[in-house]
């Protein structure tokens, strides 16, 4: 059954607009955490010299994002699988790993687990690209991400914004460089980390 997200229609034009900057002319994007899989259907259909390779965790969504591509019928659109950041992973190499709204719907193992990942399979520099809401050392939080993020810890505890500047420290960690941080609308941020 299809899932449908009204974030996914409004965010996913000035999405592809930073990707065309960021993703190489080839080789194969492995998306964590595909949800709807709308991105992918989306962005598979922009980037049509790019194999683009949807996952989740959940048996729901990997139904909705087969039942999204079916319909798009994409010759570079696989079939998803199931990956679990914090587990081990199915896919060995990836020329790009892209990563949306996943780090603050998620405990921190999760985005722990997702620099790990993308640290074994992607190249030098080959990027690692997130998308969502984050807490910036220096800037005020918008109010209607303050409101969002109380939200997400009345549903779960675990879950909630994280301080960009802990996720470019682990990210460091694991060999992955920040690269640039582009303001996007509705208070997100685009996130590009080289993997070094």
């Amino acid at each position: 059954m299809k899932r449908s997200s009204p974030a996914t229609e409004r965010n996913r034009d000035p999405i592809a607009a930073v990707l065309r900057e960021v993703l190489p002319p080839h080789g194969m994007v492995l998306e964590v955490a595909s949800g709807s899989g709308e991105h992918a259907t989306c962005f598979a259909g922009h980037f049509p010299t790019l194999d683009w390779q949807p996952s989740d965790p959940d048996p729901d969504a990997l139904t909705s994002i087969a039942a999204w591509a079916a319909d798009a019928d994409l010759p570079n659109l696989r079939e998803p699988v199931q990956l679990d950041a914090t587990g081990t992973w199915p896919i060995t190499q990836a020329d790009a790993v892209l990563c949306i709204n996943m780090v603050h719907i998620s405990p921190w193992a999760a985005t722990l687990g997702l620099l790990d990942g993308a640290a074994r399979l992607l190249g030098p520099g080959a990027p690692l690209y997130l998308y969502g809401p984050y807490r910036r050392a220096g800037v005020a939080t918008a109010p209607s991400n303050e409101a969002f993020d109380m939200s997400l810890k009345a549903r779960n505890r675990a879950w909630g914004l994280r301080n960009l500047e802990d996720v470019a420290a682990e990210a460091e960690r694991h060999s992955l460089r920040l690269d640039r941080v582009i303001e996007m609308p509705a208070n997100n941020l685009s996130v590009v980390f080289r993997r070094v």
